[in-house]
């Protein structure tokens, strides 16, 4: 089976600056990202799972929805204040690629801007028109992102690895962090670890701040399993720590 991150034909990557290793941020971008590809793969089907007028069900999965669009709105937003500037002074070689990575981060933000008002109506009143312009815009930022996702981990990264330190790449998660209540974030740790494997699954484990490791042991492992089960009725819940 072919990894999803994989160079495709026609698409190249820039040079590599000379010197080692100084951090692993293409292992930690891998497993946000495939958080990101599998919510949004799900997010037509959600939309399109609430029957005209269950509000109930439309405000639970818009929330949630919402929930995924804020998440990857700080993730740009951490990238583009937190790593390709630094990318762009360092690795001059890249600029190409860092315009490129930019110009698909303000395509995404596009997308979310749009959706975020068409979310809430439909929450409101889900109707069979509303829910069809809801997943329709769902299918096509699903798109974007599998382009974006891909190419970032595959072209870009590997120089962030050769230019910013693991300090400078901790603090892009700490970023990120610093947005969600802890509630949110044990809640929400459950499904990125779900979507990726046992290894990764660890290794981020390790990364996240004690004091969330704890709340997700405690309370947010059992909440994940609820929300899921909430999501898909039926579907098995997928394993995670």
């Amino acid at each position: 089976m072919t990894d999803f991150f994989t160079m495709q034909p026609g698409e190249t990557a820039p040079p590599l600056p000379p010197g080692p290793v100084l951090c692993t941020g293409t292992a930690g971008m891998r497993r946000i990202h495939r958080f990101f590809l599998w919510a949004y793969d799900e997010a037509p089907g959600l939309v399109r799972s609430v029957e005209p007028g269950d509000t109930a069900r439309s405000a639970y999965v818009g929330e949630v929805l919402g929930n995924f669009d804020k998440v990857l709105h700080i993730h740009h937003e951490g990238e583009d204040l937190l790593m390709y500037p630094q990318l762009g002074q360092r690795a001059p070689a890249c600029a190409l690629h860092v315009a490129q990575m930019l110009e698909q981060h303000r395509q995404v933000t596009q997308r979310l801007e749009g959706i975020e008002p068409v979310r809430l109506g439909w929450m409101a009143a889900p109707d069979a028109e509303s829910s069809a312009e809801l997943a329709a815009r769902y299918e096509d930022l699903s798109a974007i992102l599998k382009v974006h996702l891909r190419r970032e981990v595959t072209e870009v990264m590997p120089v962030v690895d050769r230019v910013m330190t693991e300090k400078e790449m901790d603090g892009l998660g700490q970023h990120s962090i610093e947005q969600f209540d802890k509630k949110f974030l044990v809640t929400y740790l459950g499904m990125v670890l779900a979507t990726n494997p046992p290894a990764d699954r660890k290794e981020l484990f390790k990364e996240i701040p004690a004091p969330v490791r704890l709340g997700y042991r405690l309370i947010g492992r059992r909440m994940y399993r609820k929300q899921y089960s909430t999501l898909f009725p039926g579907r098995p819940v997928p394993e995670t720590l």
